[in-house]
Order: structure tokens, then sequence, then C-alpha cells
């Protein structure tokens, strides 16, 4: 999507000069020969910046900053000027404007302002265009809480959608903090026990006594302080789905028991004697490697068996980075709100260390680290300073190293290889974090020998 630059001068040549110049460095550009019709083109049109003189007849510059400041005060504005009008322009900042620049203009300061002007507007439309993506694939999926669409995450909800309207068990594998309760809440809303009760159980939360009573439940006096009958979470989950998260955590003996009510659909409650029948659908959920816990005689093989039906691997945030993103849209929108906070975006450093960072605590750690740098944040764009000291130093691995004693011209010209480099060539997105104009890079590729490497043309 091309950014909108809406040009305003009484002047046509320079107006006209100007857009040119403008459209040379890939922005849509629209003209005003005076206020008024900047006026109605900013009524109808999505303009990112605006660039205008302050003398014009009808409705002057000076009008239509204050307009903007308080129809559009998220607009930014430079001012056109004169060299014997500095100090109008001086009070035009005062009253909203961005910056300014003086007559003749010179074209390369200007294509550098433009762009830092830009910049916030830039991460603001892409924070939008990427909450916009995350609510498309929301309406496209049904299941709104997993967040992605890299292949590995396609596989995912290709998975969920085959195996939730059967009654097949299903084992949940993934490090900690993948999401595997998500997939295990997705599985049982979309299953037609949905209507049915969805009861989760954290094995490694409970001892060994403790957890064969709650999941299997208790007679009056079958020990120490069970002073009456207490139904278990199999019980409980009757006619819908029981989640066992951390199935891996499970001693021996609830193990033996937790096979029998897979084999037999059928338990009896701890100091009981009569068999109950339940219809439970069995969704585990382990971030450990159950068979290397089989090989070492601590889970047994038939249970394994039993509950690994179906396989739902998710796999690490460090290996589907596309995700990353989205899921620090849909996170910075959610706990903005939660903070009440007005957060518009991420800047483009902080974005190359979420990106770089390998995320050991994968999905739940970035959302932690989102809402620490949402907390953390001054302004309305989240910088490279709100995130975490350890996310924070991954960005160095985007550093470009350069010996001592080179010159001024051998820098800029490394510089500028090693981004576009970065960039893969990408001219537009390298000059974006260069602060350069496109003309400007272009400029400098003859200049600096490197045309033959990155191309002279447009990319």
């Amino acid at each position: 999507m091309k950014l909108c630059i809406l040009v305003v001068d009484d002047e046509k040549n320079i107006r006209d000069g100007l857009g040119r110049a403008l459209e040379l460095d890939g922005y849509e550009v629209l003209t005003a020969g005076d206020g008024r019709e900047a006026q109605d083109l900013l009524s109808r049109r999505r303009i990112d910046l605006v660039l205008t003189d302050l003398k014009m007849p009808k409705v002057s510059g000076e009008e239509l900053i204050k307009h903007i400041a308080g129809s559009l005060p998220n607009l930014p504005v430079i001012v056109l000027t004169g060299h014997g009008t500095v100090e109008n322009a001086v009070v035009a900042m005062r009253n909203g404007a961005y910056d300014f620049v003086t007559k003749p203009v010179n074209l390369d300061r200007l294509s550098l302002l433009v762009r830092r002007a830009l910049q916030s507007r830039v991460l603001v439309l892409e924070h939008e265009a990427l909450k916009e993506e995350v609510a498309q694939l929301e309406k496209k999926r049904k299941f709104a809480q997993l967040i992605g669409k890299s292949a590995p995450m396609q596989r995912v909800y290709e998975l969920i959608n085959q195996v939730a309207a059967t009654r097949a068990s299903v084992l949940i594998t993934g490090e900690s903090g993948v999401g595997k309760e998500l997939v295990a809440d997705a599985i049982h809303n979309l299953s037609d026990r949905r209507a049915g009760p969805f009861i989760k159980t954290h094995c490694a939360a409970l001892s060994e006594t403790l957890l064969e009573s709650e999941l299997f439940g208790h007679e009056k006096g079958s020990f120490t302080g069970a002073l009456g009958q207490k139904k278990g979470r199999f019980e409980l989950a009757h006619t819908g789905t029981i989640f066992l998260d951390e199935i891996g955590e499970i001693n021996p003996s609830v193990q033996v028991k937790l096979l029998r009510v897979l084999q037999e659909r059928s338990f009896e409650r701890v100091g009981g004697e009569k068999p109950l029948d339940v219809d439970v659908r069995v969704v585990a959920a382990t971030n450990r490697d159950l068979k290397k816990e089989i090989a070492a005689g601590r889970f047994r093989e038939d249970l394994y068996y039993r509950l690994n039906i179906v396989n739902i691997h998710i796999p690490p945030l460090r290996e589907r980075k596309d995700d990353i993103p989205l899921l620090t849209a849909t996170f910075l929108t959610e706990l903005a709100q939660e903070n009440r906070k007005t957060i518009e975006g991420i800047d483009t450093k902080a974005r190359i260390a979420l990106s770089n960072y390998s995320w050991p605590g994968n999905v739940r750690e970035l959302r932690n680290c989102i809402e620490s740098a949402v907390v953390l944040c001054k302004g309305n764009i989240v910088s490279l300073d709100d995130l975490p000291p350890q996310v924070r130093t991954a960005e160095d691995g985007n550093l470009i190293r350069l010996e001592i004693g080179v010159t001024m011209d051998q820098a800029e010209r490394e510089i500028i290889r090693q981004t576009l480099i970065h960039f893969k060539g990408n001219k537009s997105r390298s000059a974006e974090v260069l602060a350069i104009g496109r003309k400007t890079l272009h400029r400098k590729l003859h200049d600096y020998g490197l045309v033959e490497e990155f191309g002279g043309g447009d990319s």
C-alpha cells in the first residue's frame, strides 16, 4: 500500500515539481492549490502527510494546520516557507506542524524529512494491517484464540478440524508455552460434545494422592479428611471432554486406573467398589518426550498408545517466526486495552529484535514480553528500549561491523551494501531503513559501483 502525500501550494510549478519528486520516492501524490481545496481532499481521502505553503488565498496554510490539528491530530504536516518567513514556520510548528523546509527546496532534505515524518505513520498503518489480517484469519477459522498463518500452524488447524468431530483420544505435544491448552479448547468447541462439560486438570499441580481423588472422586471415609462423597473430574466430564494437561507427570498407580477408563469406560471412586460408567472424550497434553519416559520405565507403553490415537504437535515459536508479527499485533491491542494505554505500533528495531530472539518460553514468553513493553512504553510506539534486556540484545544480530580506519565513503558504501543484502536487494525497504529517498539510493549505487551487484532499477 502506497503512502499518500498531499502537496498544497498556490504556485502550480512548485506543487507539480514537488509532486514528481515525491512520486519518484514511491509515494502517491495529490495536489491542491489552496487550503480549502486541501480540506476537501482531506475529508474524502486517506492522506498520510501534508506538505503545505503558508501564504495562500481562500484558506491559508496556518488555517489548514489548525484544521488538521483539530480534526486529524496524528497527521504529520511539513511547512514550505521562504527564507524571510522562517519565524512563521516556527509558529506553525507550535500549532502542530512536524517541521519545515525553506524554498528553494533541497529535495534530499525534503526526502529525509518526509521519511522521518512518516515513520510513525508507517508503523501505525502496519499495525492496523496486521490487526485486519488477524481479524480475517479469525473469520476463516472457527478457533479464534489460535493465531498464526505459517505452514506448521496450518497443519495444526487441519488436524484440529479433522479430529474434532470424532471420539478419538488426542495427545497434544510441544514445548511449554506453545499453546497446547488452546488446541484442546478448539477440539472441544468444534466437537459434537461442545454443549457438554469441558473439565481441565493440570496433573503436575496435584500430589499423587490428591490427583487420584481429583480424577476419580472418593467415598466418605476412604482416607483421613474424606468427610463426604466427592465426584471426580471424569464423573463431572460425563458426555463432554476431559483435558489432562502435563500427562507425563502422573504416577504409575494413576496410570493404571487411567488406562482402565480408556479401555473400559468405567472406574471406581477411591474407597469405592461400584464401577461407574462414563462417556468422556480424553484430550491430553505433555511437554515431555513420552517415548523416552517409556524407555526409562516412568510411563506405561499401553497407556501411551491409548492416549496417542491422534497426535497434534505444536512447533516452537522459533520454528514459525512468520507468526510473530501477527501474535505481536494481537497482544499489543489486547494488552494496551487491559492497561488503558494507547499503543499504535512497534518500531523497526524492536520488530527485528522480536524476530531474532529464540523464544525459549514460546508464545507465553512473547505475550509477557509485549505486556512488559506496553507497560514501560512512554509514547504510542513500542521501541527497542521498551523490550526486556534478553530480547533487546537479539537486535545485535543485525549490526554492521566496520574496521577502524575506513573512510566515510567506504563506511557508507558498506552500510548500503549490507542493508541491501539483509533485505535481499529490496531497494524500497533498504531506503526506508537507511532514511534516504529511493532516488538518492539509486544515485549512491552508481557512485559506489554497486549497480552490477544489486541492479540500478526499482525494486
